[in-house]
């Protein structure tokens, strides 16, 4: 049989290529002849990199030193060259939450993102927006690549949402080393400001008081009209224009498009030319839901082996869901949650030794 082995990462306890590792290591103990295939996924946030350069052979690592970190302080940030010469760039590299000593929701910025793009020359690059500590609108970004953002009086405006809230004119004609095909890989569909924008649905889990929030939030209607006078416009209406602190207006103002990050990332990794010639696909996260299988990475790989009529099972951390699909939960295996997030790694063998025992 060949087997494809297409897990995200189970958060906060096992990576997506270590997850793939364990179950394909318990497979093997049960049937060793198999074709086992790691393919480990992500759906555009942390840890894109790594399931890409596990994935594709070709690929290559580079690293740039002392870009700006969200908080100020210099950060050491990597990028991924696949073997086609497109660049993909991990926001959380350089501009990731995980980086802030403290949530500042109002000082974290995305300079070092921008900062990262401009290193890495490619005119070809995607760009990872998940797990960012900012709500900045790509202030950042477009600053690090020679636009000036000024206040009232004509002066460089602060780093961060600060300088959105002082933000009143945009001048773009210093922008340089653009390049011409820039994708966004993301899995939100948040749009720029309003109910579903990005300071309202994410503000708060970046340290956004509710009044910063409403500043934001208003800031970032704002942003999208000087961008627009400045030459640079984009629909703030547009899903994914919210994603990473509105990350996704500045760089759309550069031409960019939105991608969904687990429909893109399959294809990157290989995974979507795969499946159709598989026995099986083993995919997997830390809690597999209803919601699992509206829009999130484990929902697109079943979707995908539904249309190619290719039988799927799903591993989870916790399994809460009455849907039609194959499952085994790590909880059950372990006998509790926190035994199972102990260990992942040892129930995630166990799993596979248990999904192979049922073929043979």
């Amino acid at each position: 049989m060949r087997i494809l082995f297409a897990p995200d990462s189970f958060k906060g306890t096992i990576d997506a290529v270590d997850a793939a590792a364990a179950l394909i290591e318990g497979w093997a103990a049960v049937r060793s002849g198999d074709d086992l295939v790691s393919m480990p996924q992500a759906d555009g946030g942390e840890g894109t990199l790594d399931v890409l350069a596990a994935c594709s052979a070709g690929s290559t690592w580079s690293s740039v030193s002392g870009v700006c970190g969200p908080d100020g302080r210099p950060v050491d940030a990597r990028w991924l060259t696949l073997e086609n010469g497109r660049a993909v760039i991990e926001l959380a590299e350089s501009s990731g939450i995980a980086m802030m000593v403290s949530l500042n929701a109002l000082t974290a910025t995305t300079r070092g993102l921008g900062e990262v793009i401009r290193e890495c020359g490619s005119d070809r690059i995607s760009v990872a927006l998940g797990g960012s500590a900012s709500t900045d609108g790509g202030l950042g970004v477009l600053r690090a690549l020679g636009v000036r953002v000024l206040d009232e009086l004509g002066q460089d405006v602060p780093e961060g949402g600060a300088g959105l809230l002082v933000a009143r004119s945009v001048d773009a004609s210093g922008l340089a080393g653009v390049p011409s095909d820039i994708e966004l890989l993301t899995d939100t569909r948040a749009v720029l400001f309003g109910p579903d924008g990005a300071a309202q649905v994410f503000g708060p889990q970046k340290g956004a008081s509710a009044a910063d929030i409403e500043v934001l939030d208003e800031a970032l209607q704002r942003w999208a009209g000087l961008l627009a006078d400045a030459g640079l416009p984009a629909d703030p209406f547009m899903p994914g224009t919210g994603a990473a602190g509105g990350v996704g207006i500045g760089l759309c103002a550069l031409g960019a498009r939105v991608s969904g990050g687990a429909e893109r990332v399959s294809e990157l990794t290989g995974l979507s030319a795969a499946v159709p010639a598989a026995d099986l696909v083993v995919t997997g996260e830390g809690k597999f839901d209803r919601t699992s299988l509206t829009g999130k990475l484990v929902g697109h790989v079943v979707q995908m082996c539904s249309d190619a009529s290719v039988p799927v099972a799903v591993v989870a951390g916790a399994v809460d869901s009455d849907v039609d699909v194959r499952t085994v939960s790590l909880t059950d295996l372990a006998g509790s949650g926190e035994t199972a997030m102990a260990d992942p790694r040892r129930w995630l063998i166990d799993a596979g030794r248990r999904l192979a025992n049922e073929v043979r």
